[in-house]
């Protein structure tokens, strides 16, 4: 709590009842400020890894950059993943992570399944018995 919260708290208005039944907190000396302990704030330390490659960009709008980067300290030392980056990044940042152990999945990726690369047997797939199949919304 900052030096003016105190002050306002102690020039503010005496103590009134609070909670059910007119029930008071246990009060220490007059014209003393309550302290008050919520928890421990604790802070991970980020694993730096260095950009080594700008791969492409990503996100549907264009708004991340995928980047290849070798991870510096930790567990994971000395491996290359992929990552999303959002904002602007360069060969030879160092990014910290939360994490090394999740990697970005491929932006565009390689040949799909049925694509140009695979044989797939026949033009259009399994979708008729054979011959040549009816327009959409036709009926027989």
């Amino acid at each position: 709590m900052g030096k003016k919260q105190e002050v306002a708290k102690e020039a503010g208005a005496p103590n009134a009842p609070q909670g059910p039944a007119g029930a008071q907190k246990p009060q220490g000396k007059p014209g003393q400020a309550e302290e008050r302990v919520e928890g421990i704030i604790t802070f991970f330390d980020g694993i730096p890894a260095e950009v080594k490659e700008l791969v492409t960009r990503a996100g549907t709008r264009g708004e991340l950059t995928q980047v290849m980067c070798q991870i510096l300290d930790g567990r994971d030392k000395n491996k290359a993943i992929r990552r999303n980056v959002k904002g602007p990044v360069q060969v030879g940042d160092i990014l910290m992570l939360m994490e090394t152990e999740i990697e970005a999945q491929r932006a565009g990726g390689g040949p799909r399944k049925g694509g140009p690369g695979a044989s797939s047997g026949g033009k259009g797939g399994a979708r008729g018995s054979g011959g040549k199949s009816a327009p959409r919304g036709a009926r027989s």
